[in-house]
């Protein structure tokens, strides 16, 4: 149950750091923006090269980190048999 709380967290947060990386490609432009949202592996390359902010490096490291955490906790989780699903008789 604790793993999977953590893993929650860790979901939202590097959620937030998407959204803020998100929200500033679509002020650049609008097919900038549709770029980061749709084609995966496009918001990394969006966040380093062209992403402006004053927190850059926190929100970067946020939005990776957290995210590998949350799919590391998830998979424990499941792997300790937390989310069984009982057997239907």
């Amino acid at each position: 149950m604790l793993l999977n709380l953590l893993g929650l967290l860790f979901s939202a947060v590097g959620f937030v750091c998407a959204a803020l990386i998100l929200t500033h490609a679509f002020r650049r432009s609008v097919g900038t923006g549709f770029m980061v949202l749709c084609i995966p592996g496009y918001i990394l390359y969006y966040a380093f090269s062209q992403f402006e902010h004053g927190r850059k490096n926190l929100i970067i490291a946020g939005l990776v980190s957290c995210l590998v955490l949350a799919g590391a906790m998830r998979a424990v989780s499941v792997d300790l048999g937390a989310l069984e699903v009982p057997a239907v008789r």
